[in-house]
C-alpha cells in the first residue's frame, strides 16, 4: 500500500516526543532499515535519527545483505513483503549464518494476522511491529530488543580461533593456556572481540571502554593497544599471532579482525 500520507502524518505527531526522549550517547549503535517504500525509510531514518542512533536504509535484500557483511549493524528492521526475496526469508538466512546469527532483527511490517506473526517469532525474528506504527512505540522496542541482547551477551564466553575470553571468570586463554592481562586490557579485548570487523575512533574507544566522562590524552589508549597486542603474543608457537587481530586504521583508528590487511 502506499502509506506516504500516513507517514508524514504520523512524523508530524510523534516527532518531538522521540526527540526529547531521544537524546542520549546512542550515535554509534546502527540500525539497517529494509522497506522497499521510501516513505517509510524516511520516516524511521529521521525517526532513529532523533533518538540518537545512525541508521543505514535500503530497499531490498540483496543490498540488505551486502550492508549486513561489510557492516554488521547492531539491529535489523525488516519488512516482510521485498523486491527480490522476502524478508522472512532473509531473516531466516541471517539466523542460519553464524556471523550474523546474533544480529537482532525486529519484523516491521504490514502483515499483521497472527499467523504472521508466529511464524515470524518461529524463524528467530525479535520483535514484531505492524503497520501503521508509532514512532514512539517503535524506539521504545528498539531499546527494549537491545537491553535484552546487551543482557545475553554480557556475561557469555567469547571465542575467536583457540582466543577465549570469559567475563564471569575474567580470564583470557589462548590455546587453553592462562595469559596475564590488566583489567584495563581485559576490557579493552571484550570490547573488540564483541564488535568484530569494525573501525573505532580512539574516541569511541575511549567512550566505550572508560567510559564518556573520563579524560583520557590520545596516546594513553595506543599504550592500552601496545599491552594488550603484547599479552595476546605472549603464548609462544601459537599457530595464529593473535596480536595482529587488532589492526591499525591509518587515519581511522582500530578494529578487531580475523581478516588480513
Amino acid at each position: 500500500m502506499n502509506s506516504g500520507w500516513w507517514a508524514e502524518e504520523a512524523y508530524t505527531k510523534s516527532h518531538r516526543v522521540v526527540l526529547t526522549e531521544g537524546l542520549r550517547s546512542m550515535s554509534e549503535t546502527t540500525i539497517l532499515i529494509v522497506d522497499d517504500e521510501a516513505a517509510i525509510r524516511d520516516l524511521v531514518g529521521i525517526t532513529l535519527d532523533l533518538a540518537g542512533y545512525k541508521s543505514i536504509s535500503v530497499e531490498n535484500t540483496h543490498d540488505a545483505h551486502v550492508v549486513v557483511v561489510n557492516k554488521k549493524p547492531d539491529l535489523i528492521l525488516l519488512d516482510w513483503m521485498l523486491p527480490g526475496g522476502s524478508g522472512i526469508e532473509f531473516a531466516r538466512r541471517l539466523r542460519r549464518d553464524e556471523y550474523t546469527a546474533d544480529i537482532p532483527i525486529i519484523m516491521l511490517t504490514a502483515k499483521s494476522s497472527e499467523d504472521n506473526k508466529v511464524q515470524g517469532l518461529n524463524e528467530g525474528v525479535d520483535d514484531y511491529v505492524t503497520k501503521p506504527f508509532s514512532p514512539r512505540e517503535l524506539v521504545a522496542r528498539i531499546k527494549t530488543v537491545l537491553r535484552r541482547i546487551d543482557g545475553k551477551q554480557k556475561n557469555k564466553a567469547l571465542q575467536v580461533f583457540d582466543l577465549m575470553l570469559d567475563p564471569s571468570s575474567h580470564r583470557v586463554t589462548i590455546e587453553d593456556k592462562p595469559i596475564e592481562i590488566g583489567p584495563t586490557e581485559f576490557r579493552l579485548l571484550k570490547f573488540f572481540m564483541l564488535n568484530q570487523e569494525r573501525v573505532f575512533s580512539r574516541d569511541h574507544i575511549q567512550d566505550s571502554v572508560w567510559g564518556a566522562n573520563v579524560y583520557l590524552e590520545e596516546r594513553t589508549i595506543d599504550v592500552h593497544i601496545r599491552r594488550l597486542r603484547k599479552a595476546l603474543s605472549s603464548i609462544q608457537d601459537s599457530a595464529i599471532e593473535y596480536d595482529k587481530l587488532i589492526q591499525t586504521v591509518r587515519g581511522a583508528g582500530y578494529r578487531f579482525s580475523v581478516k588480513p590487511t
